[in-house]
């Protein structure tokens, strides 16, 4: 057996090298895809959404801010209240249906005071109130005619009145009397006065249903001469009667003996009279009619 040399004894051991070849690495996969992201993308967030609430409800859609009414122009506002009284046209009078037709829509009147003073003036100066009232074919027999409902500041924006004579020719009914408590003095405003004539006691056919000769067209000249007297704001006079009274009968020439020339004649649509007093009758609905021009709604809005 070979000996070592001395100089081999105490040398120590070589130390060896790693191997050159790279040892290969457990993960098949880099970290920056083996981890999710902590923020995932937008496709991966929409349905991580859906699948933790499957049967989630769309969320209602917010109620727009609403309005004041009262935050209207002007002139919209009485556009509304024009719509509003639409069917509220024609005259008025003391009927059984007043309180569906009329009274259900002045309940404005009761909602705050600026439409009190809005609605007051829009409603009682468009329309035409009646100074004693009728049922069809008869005079309705009260003691409080429907201008003595009335309160003074309603009357006072009453702008149309109509005096309906005929009915009960030849028995008017007591209450047809002017006075104080009829309420006329309080229609400040009132400048058209329409006279609707329906039957001419004067004429031959009624001879034996008159009272007496006169009487009718008498007392009608009086209501008409009182109503004048008791309203001066009139500037109107509006004549217009049934198809059988002729404007040369004893009714319509003692109606209009009592008109002075300080007012201006018109004449009704019914008839159709062309102005004139006397001569032959007219149908001619389009000759002489007078207009009559009413206040402008911007009027009845208070400053």
């Amino acid at each position: 057996m070979a000996r070592r040399s001395k100089a081999s004894r105490g040398a120590p051991t070589p130390v060896r090298s790693p191997p050159t070849t790279p040892i290969p690495s457990t993960l098949t996969t880099p970290l920056s895809s083996a981890y999710p992201s902590t923020y995932p993308s937008e496709d991966e967030d929409d349905g991580a959404a859906d699948a933790e609430e499957p049967n989630r409800e769309p969320e209602p859609e917010q109620p727009t801010k609403g309005f004041r009414f009262l935050d209207l122009p002007p002139e919209l506002r009485l556009r509304i209240y024009d719509y509003h009284f639409a069917d509220c046209r024609g005259v008025t009078d003391l009927e059984p249906e007043n309180y569906k037709r009329i009274g259900k829509k002045l309940v404005l009147l009761l909602v705050c005071k600026q439409l009190y003073h809005e609605v007051t003036p829009f409603f009682f100066g468009n329309s035409t109130f009646r100074v004693f009232p009728i049922h069809p074919g008869r005079p309705l027999k009260t003691k409080k005619p429907l201008l003595a409902r009335l309160t003074p500041n309603q009357r006072a924006w009453i702008t149309n009145l109509e005096l309906r004579l005929g009915p009960g020719f030849n028995n008017p009914p007591r209450g047809w009397v002017i006075n104080d408590a009829l309420g006329l003095r309080d229609c400040v405003r009132v400048k058209k006065l329409r006279v609707y004539v329906e039957i001419d006691p004067s004429d031959n056919a009624l001879k034996g249903f008159r009272r007496a000769d006169g009487f009718y067209e008498e007392f009608s000249s009086r209501l008409l001469t009182g109503i004048l007297a008791a309203v001066p704001s009139v500037e109107v006079v509006e004549f217009d009667a049934w198809p059988s009274v002729k404007i040369s009968g004893g009714m319509m020439q003692r109606l209009l003996s009592v008109i002075s020339p300080s007012y201006q004649l018109a004449w009704g649509p019914d008839r159709g009279w062309n102005g004139a007093t006397t001569g032959p009758e007219s149908h001619d609905s389009d000759a002489g009619i007078v207009g009559f021009e009413k206040l402008a709604l911007v009027d009845y809005i208070p400053a």
